[in-house]
């Protein structure tokens, strides 16, 4: 399994992230807009994921709500910027818990024969404010993420 990197460099408000995973970018794709997947693998894995409202399209709205076990809610939403494709995901994101903080994602799925590179940039409004993502626990989340992304994957990827 690929390691997942997480790229911040020092007084930029920006995130890299990048994983390659061992399936084609189609399916990748599905598993980042198709609901019933989407819950399956993202975010940590003690929590339980809902999804509110998922319009894959030019200027759809998604929302979806992530639960501890003591009920505790943890409500995140953006808006598609064009229309989502296998070539890239654009959306704003923005959690509700500290509203007005709004980062710009740009997800791509990178065709390696077989296997997909998986980039998101999500660029801030200020340093502080990626700061904030990254001291708020978000590197452990994703790293649960893309681990259980590729769990998924593997269980949906054509056998070779």
């Amino acid at each position: 399994m690929a390691k997942t990197q997480i790229i911040a460099e020092q007084g930029v408000p920006q995130i890299l992230i990048t994983k390659e995973f061992d399936a084609p970018r189609e399916l990748l794709f599905r598993a980042h807009i198709d609901p019933a997947l989407l819950v399956q693998w993202l975010g940590p894995r003690t929590l339980t994921m809902t999804i509110d409202r998922l319009e894959a399209r030019d200027g759809g709205r998604w929302r979806y709500t992530h639960r501890d076990a003591d009920g505790n809610e943890y409500a995140f939403h953006g808006v598609y910027h064009g229309a989502p494709s296998p070539d890239g995901i654009v959306q704003t994101f923005e959690f509700e818990g500290t509203p007005g903080h709004v980062s710009l994602q740009t997800l791509t799925f990178e065709d390696l024969g077989g296997k997909t590179l998986l980039r998101q940039n999500a660029v801030f409004q200020s340093v502080e404010d990626r700061d904030g993502m990254l001291q708020s626990g978000m590197e452990d989340g994703v790293n649960d993420s893309m681990e259980r992304l590729d769990g998924l994957i593997a269980t949906l990827a054509p056998v070779r």
